[in-house]
């Protein structure tokens, strides 16, 4: 493991916008620390009858201007630090397109690869069951992240409802269409992305049509990002996941590599061939000459050792944190323009909020109204941030993070420090 601390990125992003906007810190001093941690240990009987023992966490890191929110992750490498982060800019993402929710996060440090089904289901259900005091529609509600879906939500949504004794579908987002999901849900965040391409390729005079893009990640995020972009008419010209990357200066034709990628569960690009596409590394995937690199994967991507060598001209960071404030330094003095994961990667909450809202008010929106009203959030949280970033002349990253600072500090304010 890294000694690379994702949470003291959050915190050293926090200062920079606070100094930007003239803050005191004691105006802000609050945002620098979650409101609440739990970690959790609980034993899983395994198909073979043997017992392991599992360690999550839960973190909640404000509810300054509303519930909690963030999604639940099951990888390896989950530490407390991430989830901390994760938490955080879960806060930030939420006041940046002005949806009424503080940020959470989860996660499980485990492979879930190496988990049968019926293990999988009862890692998630214990998970559920450990974090239960502390989850609620009103208080914190988790949604699918790295390595977890619709389907372990509705486990989430179930558990949760068995120990309250009546169903309760706003507990989660990102659940199953039958059991209170929304239409347009699963496709948010990418769709989010692909809105952000345009709205940042507008202002920069790039027609999307002339535009080549890299896309670093092919999960859900990625494979949608990937694919609405290349419909809208740009030319996805290398992909990766974690097996393996490959690259076509002429283009590559996404929507085999897509329908290859879906047709069967634990397919990867390193079983995939395509006329003319030549292997690469991921690190010549994120330094390909582009136009526009989307990276799609995990935190800490773009670094120190690598940022000098990209040469996109813009970045759209689909994934939570993969620059490090190092690359920033190193990518604003390239004038590389970095469209920060807190705007970026928004329409995933956006549209879980929507979902929330039609379960507390047992009402079901139409996909197209689902679409529409992420559209008109997306535009006018990435129009303020392009205000201020003109306005101040400070990177969209920072400007992104003075606008929700300053909804932020208002909500502290207002509210007072309880007693």
């Amino acid at each position: 493991m890294s000694t690379y601390n994702p949470y003291e990125n959050v915190k050293t992003t926090i200062r920079n916008a606070a100094g930007k906007l003239g803050l005191e810190e004691s105006d802000y001093i609050i945002s620098l620390y979650p409101e609440r941690e739990l970690k959790v240990s609980f034993p899983v009987r395994m198909d073979n009858g043997s017992v392991r023992v599992f360690e999550g966490y839960r973190v909640q890191h404000s509810s300054a201007r509303g519930p909690s929110k963030g999604g639940i992750r099951f990888h390896q490498d989950t530490d407390e630090n991430e989830v901390k982060a994760l938490a955080a800019w879960m806060t930030f993402k939420c006041a940046v397109v002005g949806i009424p929710y503080g940020g959470a996060k989860g996660g499980v440090t485990v492979d879930p690869f190496t988990l049968s089904r019926a293990e999988l289901e009862r890692v998630t259900r214990r998970f559920a069951a450990m974090i239960t005091p502390i989850i609620g529609p009103e208080r914190d509600i988790p949604a699918p992240d790295v390595n977890t879906n619709a389907e372990m939500m509705g486990w989430i949504m179930d558990t949760y409802s068995m120990l309250k004794g009546y169903a309760v579908p706003g507990v989660v987002t990102g659940k199953p269409i039958d059991i209170g999901g929304s239409l347009g849900r699963t496709e948010a965040t990418g769709r989010g992305v692909s809105i952000i391409t345009q709205e940042i390729l507008k202002k920069l005079n790039m027609p999307i049509e002339k535009t080549r893009v890299v896309v670093q990640g092919m999960g859900n995020v990625g494979s949608i990002s990937a694919k609405l972009i290349n419909e809208l008419g740009a030319t996805i010209i290398g992909v990766g996941d974690v097996s393996s990357c490959l690259y076509k200066e002429s283009g590559l034709d996404m929507s085999d590599i897509l329908r290859f990628l879906s047709a069967k569960k634990g397919n990867l690009l390193k079983d995939y061939e395509q006329n003319g596409a030549k292997r690469i590394t991921n690190e010549e995937l994120l330094t390909l000459e582009t136009d526009v690199l989307i990276p799609a994967a995990l935190e800490n991507q773009i670094n120190a050792e690598n940022a000098a060598n990209i040469k996109a001209k813009v970045i759209i960071e689909a994934a939570n944190g993969p620059t490090t404030v190092e690359a920033d330094t190193i990518l604003d003095s390239k004038n590389i323009i970095v469209v920060p994961d807190i705007l970026a990667n928004a329409g995933g909450v956006v549209v879980s909020y929507f979902e929330w809202v039609q379960n507390l008010q047992s009402f079901m929106w139409e996909e197209d109204e689902v679409n529409q009203k992420l559209a008109v959030k997306m535009c006018k949280a990435f129009d303020a941030v392009y205000g201020m970033h003109t306005e101040k002349k400070a990177t969209l990253r920072t400007s992104a993070y003075m606008i929700a600072l300053q909804k932020l500090v208002a909500a502290y304010k207002i509210r007072g420090i309880f007693p």
